[in-house]
């Protein structure tokens, strides 16, 4: 990989609560704090000239977070029923 082809990671600082704010804006296990910061960086840009569809961008994110608890509780749920039957 050429020099210009690698990307810059750097480090920030943030509260703990800060930390847990952005991991309640998570869609998935996997996604970074850096994919979450350019979502809500996104969100902002398009409120500026559409405030409706940054709107909609925020109510899906709620829905698929929902989505993913419900699917995390169900799985331990289920591990719990597993563990039960041994």
């Amino acid at each position: 990989m050429e020099e210009k082809d690698k990307k810059k990671i750097t480090t920030i600082k943030l509260l703990e609560e800060t930390k847990l704010r952005l991991e309640k804006l998570r869609e998935n296990k996997g996604e970074s704090y850096d994919a979450i910061l350019r979502k809500i960086l996104y969100v902002l840009n398009v409120a500026r000239d559409s405030p409706e569809k940054a709107k909609l961008v925020l109510e899906k994110i709620s829905d698929v977070r929902l989505r993913m608890l419900e699917d995390e509780k169900r799985q331990k749920e289920d591990l719990e029923k597993e563990k039960e039957l041994l």
